[in-house]
């Protein structure tokens, strides 16, 4: 990739149907070898209550930066279909899932379509994106919200590093 065009990214990864900490790994080394874009940090990986949909298995969550050249609905298409290529299949809404990446920000780009919002419209909701964000990007301002400050006022108790 060239450095010309490049746009820090941030994606959220997660996972709660079989190893869910070896399908996030799996995740960031399909995204690694598509080329689609270079990731600079990952953070730990958590476990993490399920949301919105409760009864399912907890949730294996991180975060990753990482720099593309491709513009946010295409970044979209290269994501869906890592998620596609792992197995990732429609469940209910918040439901279990084999894969989940979402495209948290895109530099300081906001962007709302019919398939993305951009800062993710609840990333300032979820514990579950704002301790592994905040873990690797602790002066990371999104629209005007310091993320760690975020992170540190959300209840986060039934969040925790997984032991692996």
């Amino acid at each position: 990739m060239s450095e010309t065009g490049f746009v820090e990214i941030g994606l959220g990864l997660g996972s709660n149907i079989g190893d869910a900490p070896g399908n996030v790994r799996e995740a960031l080394r399909l995204l690694r070898a598509s080329d689609v874009i270079e990731i600079t940090k990952i953070s730990s990986i958590y476990r993490t209550a399920p949301w919105g949909y409760k009864d399912q298995a907890p949730f294996a969550n991180a975060c990753a930066l990482a720099r593309t050249g491709l513009d946010p609905e295409r970044l979209l298409a290269a994501v869906k279909a890592i998620e596609a290529e792992m197995g990732r299949t429609k469940t209910v809404r918040w439901g279990p899932r084999l894969i989940d990446i979402d495209i948290l920000f895109y530099g300081t780009q906001s962007l709302v379509s019919d398939s993305l919002v951009l800062p993710h419209k609840e990333l300032f909701n979820r514990a579950f994106v704002l301790v592994p964000l905040a873990e690797i990007a602790p002066d990371l301002v999104l629209g005007g919200r310091p993320v760690a400050e975020a992170a540190a006022a959300i209840a986060h108790d039934d969040i925790e590093k997984w032991d692996s």
